[in-house]
């Protein structure tokens, strides 16, 4: 049995299945989702019998570490590779073989990115991604498969163990990987419930944003939730027409649902909705193009927008100008909407917005580290 993944409540149940009482499960939990330790025979808090039991009958499966590149800006890009997803338990053997083939091994990026004041971690909650937006690399490789709860958690892990004679005591994670959260709602929910535990990894929930392409039907499934990551939309476009070419998901959930589940969602007294919003040079980055976004945000409360210049792959894009920039971000201001510009960290190392697909380079100018 796996463990990685598993929550409080499961890891108690199985403490006592295998006859040992509650708070075992109490005592594993926090082994592994706070003092991040993988190997059972290093759990000292437990008993060593119930050590040997446990290494015997379950496991703490990570991923495997493909390679590290370093960027010059201090990100690290982490090509993991995974194992193969497991069968479903209501599939008979027949499909379930047949789907454990197609399903296959994969491998997923994360990004981390160390400041004076926090750490970031950018996850993925896909292997691949089959949202197809036009401008992302991640669109490439289309869905290969979701990844578990626990996979989820690895990436986040990982780094904070590797890095963690320099860490401050923020850390933020973002998931905006490859794919989309909301098409993989309940092993992605699964994973914030240990992340924003205070007895489990304990984030706090304003540390933790997962962005999404605009799933409706997510949006207003997470709304409901009481302990959930805030919410960013990555929006890109300034009309139907344009983000339906940019992004195909739009022409299943037009700008008036999106925009109406956003004006719904709640947020808390200092909680902010965020539109991302992907600058593609001579395509959305016009001042009409401004305009336009700048009415959209105008009665949904409180939100902010990010400008995100392209970053460079093999997609037939370019990068706005300097100075589309600027007055994309001027206008915004102007019409009283909060916007910042952000400028992707790791890009030298393909560790950029757009640009997580897989990419295995060891010539310059990356720098890989082994």
């Amino acid at each position: 049995m796996e463990l990685l993944g598993k929550s409080r409540l499961e890891l108690r149940a199985l403490c006592v299945a295998m006859g040992e009482p509650v708070y075992r499960g109490d005592q594993l939990y926090r082994a592994l989702y706070a003092q991040r330790i993988f190997d059972l025979a290093r759990v000292t808090s437990l008993p060593a019998g119930f050590r040997e039991k446990l290494a015997r009958e379950t496991t703490v499966t990570l991923p495997t570490l493909r390679q590290r590149y370093a960027s010059t800006d201090g990100s690290v890009r982490y090509l993991l590779g995974l194992g193969k997803e497991k069968a479903l338990n209501t599939e008979s053997t027949e499909v379930a073989e047949k789907n454990t083939r197609k399903r296959g091994a994969a491998a997923v990026e994360a990004v981390f990115m160390p400041s004076e004041a926090r750490q970031t971690i950018c996850i993925s909650t896909q292997a691949g991604c089959a949202v197809d937006c036009q401008f992302c690399m991640t669109a490439q490789l289309g869905l290969i498969r979701n990844l578990t709860a626990g996979e989820i958690l690895a990436q986040v892990l990982l780094p904070l163990e590797e890095h963690k004679e320099t860490l401050t005591p923020q850390t933020n994670v973002v998931l905006m990987g490859q794919g989309e959260p909301l098409l993989n709602y309940e092993q992605v929910m699964a994973a914030m419930e240990i992340l924003l535990d205070q007895s489990g990894m304990g984030l706090a929930p304003k540390h933790v944003t997962l962005s999404t392409s605009g799933i409706v039907p997510g949006i207003e499934r997470l709304a409901k939730e009481t302990r959930r990551p805030k919410l960013a939309i990555s929006l890109n476009a300034s009309s139907d027409a344009q983000r339906d070419l940019l992004m195909p998901i739009n022409k299943k959930y037009p700008l008036s649902k999106l925009l109406a589940a956003c004006r719904n969602f709640p947020r808390g007294s200092r909680e902010y909705i965020t539109f991302e919003y992907v600058l593609l040079g001579g395509v959305n980055d016009t001042a009409d193009d401004a305009k336009r976004v700048a009415r959209f945000m105008a009665d949904l409360g409180r939100v902010k927008v990010n400008l995100i210049p392209w970053n460079p792959g093999s997609l037939p894009y370019k990068e706005p100008s300097q100075e589309s920039i600027d007055r994309f971000h001027k206008i915004l201001l102007e019409k009283g909407v909060p916007a910042f510009t952000r400028y992707s960290r790791g890009r030298d190392v393909m560790a950029a917005c757009g640009q997580l697909a897989l990419t295995e380079v060891n010539s310059n100018p990356f720098t890989v580290i082994s």
